[in-house]
């Protein structure tokens, strides 16, 4: 449970800053368009990417044991940066998100267009892969609970993100929510860092 429960948190708070990804997700159910879809797209595919990441850094571990230090260490540093990112955000404010104007996609450009801003993201290998994969070494043999936990966190996110559009449109309207969630961002992210270097 404890792996399970670290897993879930986990996964959602790598995933919970509105980046393009995030962003494309709101729009879709801020239109009521290819809801479902588009959430389950996201869901899949960051469960593959997590399950990439730790099963096979398990492997990894094993054929170059200096390779998760360094993912560590490395992702710390990232979660330094990202979380200073977004506290910078949370003190400057001007945060927004516009839903776009005009007509609403085909089922078949939505799709694509999600699967671009997934696969083609750099950060989202970086989330799931390198971090999740790196995280995931703390539990031994409860990695596979972590990794459930994680996948379950993006289910959760993804749809409740897409369906929940239309009640957080409102609070996301005001720049306060956001310097917020910045805030909140900030702190999770130098507390995953700050985790990863304890347990080098």
């Amino acid at each position: 449970m404890p792996a399970l429960l670290a897993g879930f948190l986990t996964g959602l708070s790598l995933i919970v800053a509105i980046g393009a990804q995030n962003a494309f997700v709101l729009r879709q159910g801020l239109r009521r368009a290819h809801v479902f879809a588009v959430a389950l797209t996201c869901a899949v595919s960051d469960a593959i990417l997590i399950g990439v990441g730790v099963f096979a850094s398990a492997r990894v571990s094993e054929a170059f044991p200096l390779a998760m230090p360094i993912m560590r260490w490395g992702g710390a540093a990232f979660l330094l940066v990202y979380g200073l990112r977004a506290a910078r955000s949370a003190y400057r404010g001007g945060g927004h998100l516009e839903p776009a104007e005009g007509k609403a996609q085909s089922l078949t450009a939505a799709l694509t267009t999600c699967l671009a801003l997934t696969w083609l993201n750099p950060h989202v290998y970086l989330d799931t892969v390198v971090l999740m994969g790196a995280i995931s070494s703390e539990f031994g043999s409860d990695r596979g609970a972590f990794a459930i936990g994680g996948i379950a966190g993006s289910f959760v996110f993804f749809f409740g993100l897409a369906y929940g559009a239309r009640l957080l449109a409102p609070v996301f309207a005001r720049e306060v929510s956001w310097r917020i969630l910045d805030a909140l961002i900030a702190l999770v992210m130098w507390s995953i860092a700050l985790k990863l270097v304890m347990g080098i």
